[in-house]
């Protein structure tokens, strides 16, 4: 047999490959056990492992020039540049009110049905969603806003909590979502494609939270009770508040779909209407522009972190030949490729619970995207899917993120008391999921249009 091998070049090729394969395996494997033993932040676990595979499988030498120029690479990308220009319009809009606004608009027009103010507090995170691009500071936003006037109206902290927590989930499907920045720079793709494809999803979502609060209010009117009906005239003068956020939109989106400026560019364009809103409406404090520099700092910091070490993470994969054995292998089972989807999408989900939702995505991107191109689905479709699944670990117990953002706001509320109205709205996100898998077009319509 050792004499057959020597002799033959091909079955060595295999057996290294499978070697590789292996050693990718086993990093995965001290990963984990970094990542749930060791307690290990998610971006340093990833490159203190990837960094100790490629040394083990190259030289020393080449993981240090690796991460050395992987490092350089990421921090003075001028790609990356779009992730703090974006979390930077997100507090601005923050702290300058208009969230306050958009929640007020929408309780002047639908706080008198049943179920009207979380009813509000969804058509607000939806629009809010639309110029901020984060699930945490979209709920922690809607939160400060929404809570106390749902108390103020005798709604169940059943209801009210639930709200609050999956409404923030659409900040990671409405462009401009960080999420869907992250994955286009992972994969190479177009961000304005990845925009476009994730507003109707958005808006669907946003639909059945609103269809799943009216039908919980009809079966049981005692979770929130209808508030007072606003005159015609105070709800077109509400109307104002949600034109600043319209505006900051159409501007940012049409122009990235226009051509007129790429992604970054967006960025800073939105930075500079939101001032010039703020400036000219007198709503942005010295201390809430300050707050919002510190905050933009602070989460960068910990994505750009994230995606260095899922790059340097990935670098180590890549050699290892792990992605590609795990595509060639599913492209080549006798099963229907939705069939294999479903077990990626489940993975997901239970990863989402264990680990940070956006630190899942970017851990597993390498391996899993690989695989979808390989089962012949469109990359825009499929980062829409996994995006979709990566939030509701969001909303999804031990480490839902939302969760405890919500359980800041409102220490009264009792955790599990958040976790079961959570819950119910897993619902309609598994819904949403199976329309897109069954209506592709839902996504692939928009982006579409940019090839015309």
């Amino acid at each position: 047999m050792l004499l057959s091998t020597i002799h033959n070049p091909e079955l060595k090729t295999q057996n290294l490959i499978m070697d590789l394969t292996l050693i990718g395996i086993i990093g995965i494997a001290f990963l984990l056990v970094a990542l749930f033993f060791l307690a290990m932040p998610v971006g340093f676990a990833m490159a203190v492992v990837g960094f100790c595979g490629f040394w083990y499988v190259i030289s020393l030498k080449a993981a240090i020039t690796m991460v050395g120029s992987e490092i350089w690479s990421t921090f003075s990308s001028y790609g990356l540049t779009v992730i703090p220009l974006f979390i930077f319009l997100g507090y601005l809009a923050f702290n300058s009110g208009i969230a306050e606004r958009l929640y007020n608009a929408a309780y002047k027009w639908f706080g008198h049905w049943p179920g009207g103010l979380a009813i509000a507090t969804i058509g607000a995170d939806e629009l809010f969603a639309a110029i901020c691009g984060s699930n945490t500071a979209t709920a922690a936003t809607m939160g400060t806003v929404a809570l106390p006037q749902m108390s103020k109206y005798n709604y169940d902290t059943r209801l009210s909590s639930g709200t609050i927590v999956t409404g923030g989930t659409l900040g990671t499907l409405m462009p401009p979502s960080v999420v869907l920045i992250i994955i286009g720079l992972q994969t190479e793709q177009s961000i304005i494609k990845l925009f476009l494809g994730g507003v109707l999803p958005a808006l669907l979502l946003g639909c059945l939270f609103v269809l799943t609060i009216f039908l919980i209010c009809r079966l049981n009117p005692e979770l929130g009770p209808a508030g007072p009906k606003a005159s015609w005239k105070e709800r077109i003068k509400s109307l104002a508040g949600v034109i600043e956020a319209v505006v900051i939109f159409t501007i940012v989106i049409g122009g990235l779909y226009a051509g007129l400026f790429t992604p970054t560019e967006a960025g800073a364009v939105g930075v500079f209407f939101t001032l010039v809103l703020a400036l000219a409406t007198r709503s942005l404090s010295w201390k809430g522009f300050v707050h919002s520099i510190v905050e933009t700092v602070k989460i960068s910091s910990m994505v750009f972190f994230l995606i260095t070490g899922a790059i340097i993470f990935g670098r180590f994969l890549a050699i290892t030949r792990l992605p590609f054995a795990v595509a060639e292998f599913a492209a080549s089972l006798p099963v229907s490729p939705y069939i294999i989807l479903t077990f990626v999408l489940l993975i997901y989900l239970i990863g989402g619970c264990f680990i940070d939702s956006l630190g899942f995505l970017v851990l597993t991107i390498p391996i899993f995207f690989p695989l979808g191109v390989k089962l012949g689905f469109d990359p825009v479709w499929y980062s829409i899917l996994l995006t979709m699944v990566t939030t509701m670990g969001a909303i999804t117990p031990p480490v839902g993120v939302n969760i405890y953002v919500v359980k800041a706001l409102a220490p009264e509320i009792d955790l599990s008391i958040i976790y079961k109205s959570a819950s119910i709205f897993l619902l309609p996100c598994i819904l949403c999921i199976i329309l897109l898998i069954i209506f592709p077009e839902i996504v692939t319509l928009l982006p579409g249009w940019v090839n015309g």
